[in-house]
């Protein structure tokens, strides 16, 4: 069906034409100032059907999405621990993509990395996750693959998905909060996404708002994804019951003594069911977001949060506290506008649609090499035939 598939295949066979100048990379660097245009150009780009992928810690979710943000079809391949290198995820990548394109007409490939960003949507500067220490991941893939390829924060991803098609929709200054492991995040002003100088503004997880609090694998004390993320939850959780607090009768029978098979979703489960612990446990988790979420309401001021990622499922068990935490904290609380403060929509695929929405600012270039190589072809097939013919020969 796609032209796509022909033309990157013969490359992952014959490594040897990409030495010189392989018709991916002479497409591939995405312009400087994709940031500037995305607001005016969403709404014009090409309503064609992109590939967005989703790189985490233990899988990669690739799908087919089209200009409307529907998932037309999705795949899902494990990255297992020993195969986290670059070499091994882009191989699986450029695999996933080629599936996808045997049944639909691929124009541009987006990838939400969970990692830092640079500036020019081109290399991964540091993924905690995986071994991506300043790895070019845009340049690497499109020489890969014959379409054009962006690479962004899977966080903004997310709330580009939700500013366009979910909970976000119709604002002009959206803050996004993921709570998963930790804390990601993503500013939104008047359609654009706000990567900073260097591209990896929305770190809001490492705001430090206990001094000399928690260690945190970034280095430093007290960030704020030590005291509301899903890592705390499920911390909080283990110390209560490895000290066989009373309250902690109701999660060690469920897990039958094994302390170390406590999860998230586990004590959300849990939580829902009336475990007086866990509900408490939720709501600290709510309690300490809406803190940050005020500290970042002082700083942005924007007219809605949106908060996703994996604890979010939690919903008013944790926004609930969240909310009411907000309106106790906020700066000049009762004589200023409250920022709407809403659960994602989109679930675990919003960075999957939107690293293929975000894709579609650049898919016209494709579409552009791809209707020159119709009109070549053309020529070439008229050329002959009309070699052929003699003045004497009929029509």
């Amino acid at each position: 069906m796609s032209t796509y598939r022909d033309l990157a295949l013969p490359r992952a066979l014959n490594p040897a034409r990409t030495a010189g100048a392989p018709i991916g990379s002479r497409r591939a660097p995405v312009l400087r100032t994709v940031g500037s245009r995305e607001r005016r150009s969403h709404l014009s780009a090409p309503r064609v059907p992109t590939v967005g992928i989703d790189i985490g810690g233990t899988k990669v979710m690739a799908g087919v999405v089209d200009a409307d943000g529907n998932i037309l079809e999705k795949l899902r391949a494990e990255t297992p621990d020993k195969s986290k290198s670059p070499k091994v995820v882009e191989d699986t990548i450029a695999e996933l993509v080629l599936d996808l394109s045997d049944r639909h007409d691929v124009h541009a490939v987006g990838i939400g990395a969970a990692g830092w960003i640079d500036a020019d949507m081109n290399r991964v500067l540091f993924a905690p996750h995986l071994s991506w220490r300043n790895e070019p991941l845009r340049d690497r893939l499109a020489e890969r693959l014959a379409v054009p390829v962006l690479v962004d924060n899977d966080a903004n991803a997310a709330a580009w998905a939700e500013w366009r098609f979910g909970a976000g929709k119709g604002e002009d200054h959206l803050v996004m909060i993921t709570l998963g492991t930790g804390i990601g995040g993503a500013i939104l002003e008047e359609g654009r996404v706000k990567r900073g100088k260097f591209g990896v503004a929305g770190e809001f997880g490492h705001m430090q708002v206990v001094p000399g609090g928690h260690r945190c694998p970034c280095g430093n004390r007290g960030c704020w994804e030590q005291y509301s993320s899903g890592n705390a939850l499920v911390r909080e959780a283990r110390e209560l019951a490895a000290a066989d607090s009373p309250v902690a009768f109701g999660i060690i029978e469920h897990v039958k003594g094994d302390i170390s098979a406590i999860t998230g979703p586990m004590i959300t489960e849990l939580a829902r069911e009336g475990d007086a612990m866990c509900v408490e446990l939720l709501q600290d988790i709510g309690q300490w977001l809406g803190v940050g979420i005020a500290n970042l309401a002082a700083a942005l001021d924007p007219s809605c949060f949106v908060i996703g990622g994996g604890v979010s499922a939690a919903d008013d068990l944790l926004i609930g506290p969240a909310r009411d935490a907000f309106r106790r904290h906020l700066t000049g609380r009762g004589y200023r506008p409250e920022a709407r403060i809403a659960r994602a929509q989109l679930g675990p695929e919003a960075g999957m649609v939107g690293a293929a929405d975000l894709s579609r600012l650049v898919a016209r270039r494709f579409r552009r090499a791809k209707r020159r190589r119709t009109e070549r072809y053309e020529r070439f097939e008229r050329v002959p035939d009309a070699a052929a013919r003699t003045p004497g020969d009929g029509p």
